[in-house]
């Protein structure tokens, strides 16, 4: 599942290098959560969390239905 999730992480991290930041995939739970840490301009950015949910759990979630959430770390 954690390839997976990489593979899908990779799609997304167009977007957010264009503003200056990344994402990286900490650990994938057996139940289905995901953990990233969001790094560079992501990282501080008063929008993360919009970012996280609307952005890249959604994206998650719809390449991998086995993902249940995204937390950050």
């Amino acid at each position: 599942m954690r390839e997976k999730v990489e593979k899908a992480l990779d799609t997304i991290r167009p977007a957010l290098n264009a503003d200056g930041g990344d994402v990286e995939l900490v650990d994938v739970s057996e139940d289905g959560i995901a953990k990233v840490r969001l790094t560079g301009a992501c990282g501080g950015c008063p929008m993360s969390q919009m970012t996280l949910q609307m952005g890249i759990e959604r994206a998650l979630k719809r390449e991998i239905p086995e993902i249940k959430s995204v937390v950050a770390v």
